[in-house]
């Protein structure tokens, strides 16, 4: 675990976008493992954190490190973000892929206000207008979001869930980051996230065993660039970065989802679906350039 000397050591300003930039790109590759699982959604995400909890206990030893005690922020993050993992996964049974992670982004958008409101973090002024540019580019990337009928609304309403989730998963984290070294508060939320998931998957009757082990290769891949590397570098920078600038860089992610699955499942982006590429990347410029 860092000392308190070492947590004092001033970052970069630069450091936290950067490191929230990287982990957004490698969260964007989260729905493409899920698709490409042979496993159903929940059990998907059990595995994905128990392949990475180990992970990251060998990451704090390699660092000369130990396994702290538990922070309670940490453990709280870690509900909240297995609560989204399980309300987004069921909401993608129910509703469009673009509908959902149109409104999961959502809560990305909204920790900024949650911090404003919670921690007096108030935004600069020109983070509105980076906000609303940014929300009409990932609507048009979600090819409009416009399915409908019983079961798409409750599919919208489970990822609006979710949306309010992974909004408090981030505040916490945030909060979790003040006085614990990033590893210790992700190993420790992964461990919650983990039970979480563990219960979801008994709710909705998933199996966990594979018939065979190339089953646990998208798990795994996940586990590793998605947890690993993607949510470790969101948690160490969010601690170092306004949160309502970083829930506007974690919008990258449906970004790069989308730009992934062009070549990977031939599904090309409309003219209408570039230009919200183009203004997502434009409102999170606008937001961080100063």
């Amino acid at each position: 675990m860092n000392t308190p000397a070492a947590l004092a050591r001033p970052t970069p300003t630069w450091a936290g976008p950067v490191m929230l930039i990287c982990g957004a790109i490698a969260i964007g590759f989260a729905p493409i493992g899920l698709r490409l699982s042979a496993f159903e959604p929940q059990a998907t995400g059990f595995w994905r954190f128990t392949f990475a909890l180990p992970m990251m206990a060998g990451v704090i030893y390699a660092r000369g490190g130990r396994i702290g005690r538990p922070s309670k922020l940490a453990l709280l993050a870690g509900v909240f973000f297995g609560l989204d993992i399980a309300f987004w996964h069921a909401s993608l049974k129910m509703t469009s892929v673009a509908n959902s992670t149109f409104l999961v982004n959502l809560g990305n958008a909204a920790v900024g206000l949650v911090a404003w409101v919670a921690l007096g973090e108030r935004p600069a002024r020109i983070w509105l207008v980076a906000l609303a540019i940014a929300l009409v580019g990932a609507f048009l990337l979600s090819g409009g979001a416009a399915d409908t009928g019983a079961t798409a609304l409750a599919g919208d309403a489970l990822a609006l869930t979710a949306a309010v989730l992974v909004s408090l998963y981030l505040f916490f984290a945030k909060l979790a980051r003040r006085d614990t070294d990033a590893m210790q508060v992700l190993f420790w939320s992964t461990m919650t996230t983990l039970i979480v998931m563990a219960v979801s998957c008994g709710v909705k009757g998933e199996t966990l065993i594979p018939p065979s082990l190339d089953w646990f290769i998208w798990p795994l891949a996940l586990a590793v660039v998605a947890h690993v590397i993607g949510q470790g570098l969101i948690v160490a920078g969010v601690g170092a970065t306004p949160a309502a600038l970083a829930g506007l860089l974690l919008l990258i992610q449906p970004v790069t989802g989308a730009l992934i699955a062009w070549p990977l499942f031939g599904e090309a982006l409309t003219q209408i679906q570039l230009a919200g590429c183009a203004l997502v990347l434009g409102g999170v410029w606008l937001a961080g350039r100063r």
